[in-house]
């Protein structure tokens, strides 16, 4: 394949830039707020498990506390109706009274024991209300957190994507005046060789594979035209001189 001096050479800018974008690439993926979105999400997660937990058992125990409080209101009722019995005198019967008085001596213990359940349930109720509250403000802490990072890792974006579009307009524009096939087979090499299609050849070392070459391959890019794209014999890549390549 041939293509002029200034086309091999205006490779090497475009190479630059693709390298550039590359760069830019793995920034993004590689920014620090990722990780950070991560770990915060996972800790947002089980927090909000915990506070569902807490919610549902602060429910649980409200619907307790109120049952509970209904069973004391009617043995109140029905201890009150008794001792309304009692009082009135209708009751004349000795044995009536003494069942009655029976009665009423065991309502008052089932009302004490249920008021003591009252109580248990309400301390219960108050130790989940406690745990709720907790939770919602550590929840609500690292929402904040991730609201943050989120904020920040966006606004990263938003600049290295800005400079994506500079860069890639402006390896438009310079690709645009290379020479199809030798764009071709830069594209399809750099493709093959994790993204570097074309190296300076600087010092009788090609800069892509870092390897000096031999006499012999020296020999023959000495000899070959200007317009002769020339290949490293090590790595593949294109190979472009310059004043710079030593030969």
């Amino acid at each position: 394949m041939n293509a002029a001096s200034a086309d091999q050479i205006r490779l090497l800018d475009v190479q630059a830039l693709d390298v550039r974008l590359q760069q830019l690439a793995h920034r993004r993926r590689s920014l620090p707020e990722h990780a950070e979105i991560e770990s915060l999400t996972k800790d947002h997660t089980q927090l909000r498990d915990l506070l569902v937990a807490a919610q549902t058992e602060e429910s649980d125990t409200a619907r307790e506390q109120t049952k509970a409080e209904q069973d004391v209101d009617q043995v109140r009722q029905r201890a009150a109706r008794d001792q309304q019995r009692l009082d009135s005198g209708a009751i004349t019967s000795p044995k009536d009274l003494e069942n009655l008085q029976h009665e009423i001596a065991s309502l008052a213990k089932r009302q004490s024991d249920l008021e003591d359940v009252v109580l248990e349930v309400m301390e219960r109720r108050e130790s989940a209300q406690e745990r709720v509250a907790e939770l919602t403000e550590r929840v609500g802490a690292v929402q904040g957190k991730v609201d943050d990072a989120t904020a920040r890792r966006d606004a990263a974006f938003e600049e290295i994507d800005s400079e994506v579009a500079t860069v890639t307009k402006e390896r438009e524009v310079i690709a645009s005046a290379v020479p199809a096939d030798l764009l071709g087979l830069y594209d399809k090499l750099r493709e093959q060789q994790g993204g570097i299609g074309a190296a300076k050849l600087y010092q009788r070392t090609c800069q892509g594979c870092r390897q000096e070459l031999a006499i012999t391959e020296l020999n023959e890019i000495r000899q070959a035209a200007p317009d002769t794209v020339v290949r490293c014999e090590n790595c593949r890549r294109i190979l472009v001189r310059t004043a710079e390549s030593g030969l």
